[in-house]
């Protein structure tokens, strides 16, 4: 897949996650007795715990913002939003119990595409014209 396709692929992929974080997390901040009973998980106290974590979930998500409007130009937000989605796999998956893995299952689903994607998009590096250096250093020794 040429790096175009790629990066156009990775920004579609990355706003559908954001989509889909926003759509777990609002309804948790906002109703999380009602979204605590939708999955038949323990109920957590205090509920200030839960609001926090789809609080966290939304702020996250704006991180992932910058990846997905340009990989090439913010492509160390890009690779840090992959990771971030491979630490929800570990984290959800290889420290908490069966209950919980489907949230890495969730995680997981993003991260495959996002990374293969992302590893086929190439940096946008402009190289700085030998005139503006030139400059530089001409003002730099007046």
């Amino acid at each position: 897949m040429a790096s175009g396709a790629a990066a156009r692929w990775f920004t579609r992929v990355t706003w559908l996650g954001i989509v889909a974080n926003l759509g777990l997390a609002l309804p948790t901040l906002f109703a999380p007795q009602r979204m605590v009973a939708l999955t038949g998980l323990p109920t957590p106290e205090p509920l200030l715990w839960l609001r926090f974590s789809a609080l966290l979930l939304v702020l996250l998500s704006a991180f992932y913002v910058p990846a997905a409007l340009d990989p090439r130009r913010y492509r160390l937000v890009a690779w840090l939003a992959v990771l971030a989605r491979l630490a929800g796999v570990v984290f959800f998956v290889g420290f908490q119990p069966a209950a919980y893995h489907l949230f890495g299952y969730f995680d997981l689903v993003f991260f495959i595409p996002e990374a293969l994607l992302l590893a086929g998009v190439r940096a946008d590096v402009s190289p700085v014209p030998l005139r503006v250096v030139r400059d530089a250093a001409a003002s730099a020794g007046r």
